[in-house]
């Protein structure tokens, strides 16, 4: 489990996309130390497993699944990413409950300012499986964030400038994909209501 507080922006030092997956090469700068084989580290919203360490870069492999339900596909050498260890017992929860299990690609279709910060909106992906709530939580490329706004298809956020000056939000400009993953909290209680 992760807190969707990120922890360092790091970029991606290599990338194989093959026929079975991908594999990546990411300089965890600071997160490298503490850091071994089998650690979960949350990646721009996806869940990877280090499966080689040396020095500060770490190695993922991808599943073809993880490609199919995330940006995964679209990366490159170079790309920042968002980058969080997993939450330890006792540790503050600073933001909400996120499993780095990516529910779908939804796309930014507006960025503007709003007072010192900037509001984006999002459009989710067909079929239902990112579900938002107004003022919910809402994992975006693995940051924590609030909801509002929601109307269909479409959900806002405000983004304070701590947020864009240290994860990979600033980035972004309209059309860009973005990783989501809904609040699983909410995603238990609807399974079980549809029950």
């Amino acid at each position: 489990m992760f807190t969707g507080i990120v922890e360092h922006v790091g970029s991606i030092a290599s990338l194989d996309h093959g026929p079975g997956g991908t594999r990546l090469a990411i300089d965890l700068g600071p997160l490298a130390e503490g850091s071994r084989l089998g650690d979960s580290i949350c990646v721009s919203g996806a869940c990877l497993t280090i499966d080689r360490l040396t020095g500060t870069l770490a190695e993922f492999d991808c599943s073809p699944e993880t490609r199919r339900k995330t940006t995964v596909a679209g990366w490159k050498a170079g790309r920042r990413v968002n980058l969080e260890r997993a939450l330890r017992v006792g540790d503050r929860l600073g933001g909400h409950l996120v499993s780095g299990h990516v529910d779908g690609v939804g796309r930014v279709v507006e960025r503007r300012r709003e007072g010192e910060g900037e509001r984006l909106t999002i459009v989710l992906p067909d079929g239902g499986a990112v579900r938002v709530v107004e003022k919910g939580s809402l994992a975006i490329d693995g940051i924590s964030l609030t909801t509002w706004d929601c109307r269909g298809s479409r959900c806002s956020i405000a983004v304070i400038p701590h947020t864009l000056s240290r994860t990979t939000l600033g980035d972004l400009r309209a059309g860009d994909p973005v990783n989501l993953e809904t609040d699983p909290i909410g995603r238990w209680v609807e399974s079980l209501l549809r029950r």
